[in-house]
């Protein structure tokens, strides 16, 4: 098998040319280990102003609303225009997009990290998630149209690590960085690393991203940009707002606005396409019943694991009375695994391989029940916490990597940006879907002090999880069913 270079590259299958020789191999890791980097700094800001949060309240004298819109902002940025910055790769060039959101990103890591108001906080935070979603979209598209064969199935792997890696260590590293109070700059730090990152990052990204390669100028869908982005505000505002605000009037008038807006943009994006245009998103990409079943698998199981990545340090440290670095690390097991099984999911037997995506996700079922089980039992945060945590990682990691292969092979080349920006829209939108929904149970459900509250609380969740983990089984196995993955 041979790799194609990053600029215009598509599948043969789908009548595309296909890119220059492969790069050597030294070049090609270095073009993934850019991507990945860029990758890990957005997830892990994803979650650093989560554990930064009381510092920066103590600091820039923030009230709740404003603290909120720290943590929001990013979030809101960045879920919104994620399909937005995946088009713009492919209309403007991959590689441009990539650099511009990186420098976005750690100009505005600077600014965070020297903000000294709660507003121009917010407003970098908001400019951070730009940045992001302009960059991350360009990771999997690399991927995509960069590797083949056993190559992709590798890069792949090791985008499930960083995937997995990146909150976990926003948690746990932004923790230990505030905690430290390096220099007497207190949560400042968690954002000013990334600006030494991020240069070297340009740097690096300049001489090993490939320039883009001739051919015709791709139109931007300007109207399609302005409704897809109007109709996620109106979704995702009052989703990461409502719970903390007590769901007021305006986050329902939202949600239900959401939905004809959402009607609208895609009645405009049928409508660009039946003109011969190239619309925002192209729709016909959702016609592959592999893609559209396993994204249903892939937006499931992400909302059990934002849930959980919300709710059980709450468990271990309000309900069961542990410090906050025990919490932090308790996920180190599950990061860990989710990156052995998003690498060696495809060791498996050639007679079974096809059912790894089904498998990994039966396995996150198990997990759940077995720790559902356990919690009610009062016995859960003893050793047995990281063995259990550990399967359930390693069951989402598999399942996770198999269905991305998977959209690889069977999806034409010429829809890998459309590919890469629902798979990343869909992973952000319910992983607030999943905060939201669930983590609400659990608040409230814990009203009052005390582990019993909690114990049952969380006891009943990773029942939820369950059932929700079995519904992205069967989306697993209906995606795979269609197209069983290949051996490598």
């Amino acid at each position: 098998m041979r790799d194609r270079t990053l600029e215009g590259a598509t599948d043969r299958r789908g009548g595309d040319p296909v890119g220059a020789p492969p790069p050597h191999r030294g070049h090609r890791n270095g073009l993934l280990a850019v991507l990945l980097a860029g990758q890990f700094m957005a997830n892990m800001d994803g979650a650093i102003s989560n554990v930064a949060g009381p510092a920066i309240r103590a600091d820039l004298g923030a009230s709740d609303a404003q603290l909120a819109l720290v943590i929001a902002g990013y979030v809101l940025a960045y879920g919104t225009l994620l399909i937005t910055g995946a088009r713009l790769g492919q209309a403007r060039g991959h590689r441009a997009v990539y650099l511009l959101g990186l420098l976005i990103f750690t100009v505005a890591s600077l600014a965070c990290g020297l903000a000294g108001h709660p507003l121009v906080l917010i407003g970098a935070r908001i400019t951070q998630g730009i940045g992001a979603a302009l960059l991350v979209p360009q990771v999997l598209t690399g991927i995509m149209i960069s590797f083949d064969g056993a190559a992709r199935v590798r890069a792949l792997g090791a985008y499930a690590v960083v995937l997995a890696a990146g909150s976990v260590t926003g948690q746990v590293f932004g923790g230990l960085l505030v905690s430290a109070d390096l220099f007497g700059l207190s949560w400042r730090p968690a954002f000013l690393l990334n600006v030494p990152i991020g240069m070297v990052l340009l740097v690096t990204g300049i001489r090993l991203l490939p320039p883009p390669r001739p051919g015709p100028r791709h139109r931007l869908d300007v109207t399609g940009m302005m409704l897809l982005g109007s109709s996620m505000v109106l979704l995702i505002l009052p989703l990461v707002s409502g719970r903390e605000q007590g769901w007021p009037a305006w986050t329902w008038l939202c949600l239900a606005v959401s939905v004809p807006a959402f009607a609208f943009f895609l009645a405009g994006q049928r409508a660009e396409a039946a003109r011969g245009r190239q619309p925002l998103l192209n729709l016909e990409v959702l016609r592959v019943p592999a893609l559209a079943w396993g994204l249903l698998a892939i937006a499931v199981g992400q909302t059990t694991y934002a849930a959980m990545l919300f709710t059980l340090p709450l468990h271990l440290q309000e309900g069961l009375g542990h410090d906050a670095r025990y919490a932090g690390l308790a996920f180190a097991p599950w990061a860990a695994a989710f990156g052995v099984g998003g690498v060696h999911w495809h060791r498996l037997p050639s007679a079974v391989r096809h059912l790894a995506a089904p498998l990994g996700y039966g396995l996150l079922a198990g997990a759940y029940l077995t720790l559902g089980v356990l919690t009610f039992a009062e016995v859960a945060d003893g050793p047995v916490l990281p063995v259990v945590l550990a399967v359930a990682g390693l069951g989402l990691g598999a399942g996770f990597c198999a269905l991305i292969a998977s959209f690889g092979d069977t999806v034409p080349g010429r829809f890998a940006p459309d590919v890469s920006g629902l798979v990343s829209t869909v992973l952000q939108l319910f992983a607030v879907v999943g905060v939201t929904g669930f983590g609400s149970v659990y608040l409230g459900m814990t009203t009052t002090a005390g582990p019993a509250p909690s114990v049952r609380a969380h006891a009943l969740l990773c029942l939820l999880f369950t059932v929700t983990a079995l519904v992205a089984t069967v989306a697993a196995r209906r995606a795979t069913a269609v197209v069983p993955v290949p051996p490598t």
